[in-house]
């Protein structure tokens, strides 16, 4: 089939990209500039010029293709993207799913759509048959998913996929980077009290299979758990990034977390532990690449 793309020269989706060709599929990306144009025909992938914020390039790549797979979003991780910017960037995320969802009704060509785990139930093991505990205020992200329920309720063909915290490999530009960076700046690894707190992980490699299986098995209003690892203690990652700058790893109190990670303290005390459970039983779905322990020591994160 031929799949239309969004985000598909990210991190996640070029990973997409290659795993549909690879599998047989045409893939038709969305493009914003003549870079990213060039990267997608030197990977072999169709190019639709337009953005997340220029709907009617949505409208035609929907349109033109026999499935849609939404992995693009505007992330802001720093502090100098305010608050109101990341909710006008969920509100645009809403647009973008309405939207593309409009163009599939009454066709069943499946639509996926990415959300993210840590939404969901922080504290407790979170299964993908739960609904986040936030409400668009408090989490502005879950509009994401509110928008996929919309369009499921129209009759499309639509399921979520909910990558991990960290979803790692070479070519991380996310969270272990930028804990990287506030280690090495900092002269000190650090986690907060015991470093009990879990994050999940999944390889790009892993989750781009995850995002194929889950085009062809078609499973309308599914919830998938992009989780190769259900909660790795924060105190494992912060070990092994010492060790990877050859410096001390060491416990700071809650009251020094704020002065240590600054913007990122929410994501260092973040604890999310998450079920795949139902993914690995219903797609036929077994995570095989390196873990992210592994992966922080071997996939050059020191570099």
């Amino acid at each position: 089939m031929r799949v239309f793309l969004t985000g598909a020269t990210g991190f996640v989706g070029s990973a997409i990209a290659q795993e549909l060709i690879h599998s047989g599929h045409k893939v038709l990306g969305l493009a914003r500039s003549d870079k990213s144009a060039a990267k997608l025909e030197s990977d072999g992938i169709d190019v639709l010029r337009g953005d997340l914020e220029d709907l009617a390039s949505l409208r035609k790549g929907a349109g033109e293709c026999d499935a849609v797979i939404h992995a693009g979003f505007n992330t802001a991780f720093s502090e100098n993207d305010e608050a109101a910017k990341h909710r006008q960037n969920c509100e645009n995320d809403l647009q973008a799913i309405e939207t593309m969802g409009k163009v599939l009704e009454g066709s069943q060509r499946p639509f996926i759509v990415t959300s993210g785990t840590a939404l969901v139930m922080p504290g407790k093991l979170a299964r993908e048959t739960d609904r986040s505990i936030f409400t668009p205020q408090q989490f502005p992200r879950v509009l994401s998913e509110q928008a996929a329920d919309a369009v499921a309720a129209r009759g499309v063909c639509i399921s979520v996929v909910r990558l991990s915290p960290t979803v790692h490999g070479e070519g991380d530009h996310g969270f272990i980077p930028l804990l990287i960076n506030i280690a090495r700046e900092k002269g000190v690894s650090a986690y907060i009290g015991e470093g009990n707190n879990r994050w999940s992980a999944v390889h790009r490699l892993d989750s781009a299979r995850l995002y194929r299986l889950a085009l062809t098995n078609k499973i309308p209003g599914a919830r998938f758990h992009a989780v190769a690892e259900p909660g790795i203690p924060f105190r494992e990652i912060a070990v092994a990034i010492g060790h990877g700058l050859g410096i001390p790893v060491v416990s700071i109190s809650a009251d020094e977390a704020s002065a240590h990670f600054g913007w990122f303290r929410h994501f260092a005390e973040l604890d999310a532990p998450v079920s795949a459970e139902i993914t690995r039983e219903q797609l036929g779905w077994n995570p095989s690449r390196p873990t992210l322990i592994d992966d922080i020591r071997k996939a050059g994160y020191f570099r």
